[in-house]
C-alpha cells in the first residue's frame, strides 16, 4: 500500500501534467502562497485541478486584480476538471468535461473582517440561503421534485459556523471575471444575483436538474 501511493504521488504530480499538456490541459496551481490558491489539497490528489490554458491565465489575471484591491485575500478554486478526454464526467459534476470549467469559493468574513477560510472543507455544501424576502429557487426545485438539487450539503466533509458571507469581495471576483471577454457564462442561484445586483445576461441559473449555485461560482469559458 505504501508503495502504491508513492507511486502515485509521483505520477500525479510528475508524469500526468506533461500529459495532460500533450492533452491541452494545464494544472492550476498546487500551492497556497500565490494569489490563486487549491481550497482543498484533495483535489490536487485526485487529480481534478486542471483546464485549458487559457481559462488558468483569466483566473491568474483575476486573482492577481482581486489581490489588489483587497490586499491579502486569495482566490480559492474548487473542482475545475479531470487531465484527460474530452466528454468524460468530473463526477458528480455535469459539465465539467473539456477543460472550461471551474468552480470558485465564494468569500467570506470572521467576527466582520476579510478572512481567506471557508466554511466548508470541501468548499461546497454549506449555502448562503435565500432570505424571505427572496426567491427561494431550492424550494420551489424541490417541490417539483428535483430531489438531488440542494445533496451537496452532504459532501461539506464537516463545516464551521464562524463565518458569515462577504457579499462585497464574491461580487467583486464576479464582476472581475464578467470584465473577461473570455468568460461565456457564471451559473449564480437567482437570490444572490438579485441580492448583488448582478444584472449581466452572463450570469446564469443552471435549472433544477442540477444542483445549487448558492455555496460557489461556477465559471465557464468559451
Amino acid at each position: 500500500m505504501f508503495a502504491f501511493c508513492i507511486a502515485y504521488l509521483i505520477f500525479s504530480l510528475l508524469v500526468i501534467p506533461q500529459l495532460a499538456m500533450l492533452n491541452g490541459r494545464t494544472a492550476l496551481p498546487m500551492h497556497k502562497d500565490g494569489e490563486l490558491i487549491p481550497h482543498n489539497y484533495l483535489t490536487i490528489l485526485l487529480n481534478r485541478h486542471y483546464v485549458i490554458p487559457s481559462l488558468k491565465e483569466e483566473l491568474e489575471s483575476v486573482a492577481q486584480q482581486f489581490e489588489k484591491q483587497n490586499p491579502g485575500s486569495k482566490l480559492s478554486y474548487l473542482d475545475a476538471n479531470f487531465p484527460f478526454i474530452n466528454g468524460f464526467p468530473l463526477l458528480p459534476h455535469l459539465s465539467h468535461d473539456d477543460g472550461k470549467k471551474v468552480d470558485l469559493a465564494f468569500q467570506y468574513l470572521k467576527q466582520g473582517k476579510a478572512t481567506n477560510k471557508k466554511p466548508s472543507r470541501s468548499g461546497y455544501g454549506v449555502f448562503e440561503k435565500a432570505k424571505d424576502d427572496e426567491t427561494n429557487q431550492s424550494q420551489i426545485c424541490k417541490e417539483k421534485k428535483y430531489w438531488h438539487y440542494d445533496y451537496p450539503k452532504y459532501l461539506s466533509f464537516g463545516s464551521r459556523k464562524d463565518l458569515t458571507f462577504d457579499e462585497s469581495r464574491t461580487k467583486g471576483i464576479i464582476n472581475l471575471l464578467l470584465r473577461s471577454k473570455s468568460t461565456q457564462k457564471i451559473f449564480l442561484e437567482p437570490h444572490l444575483k438579485d441580492r448583488l445586483a448582478l444584472n449581466n445576461s452572463k450570469i446564469r441559473y443552471q435549472g433544477c436538474h442540477s444542483v445549487r449555485h448558492d455555496d460557489h461560482i461556477h465559471l465557464q469559458v468559451n
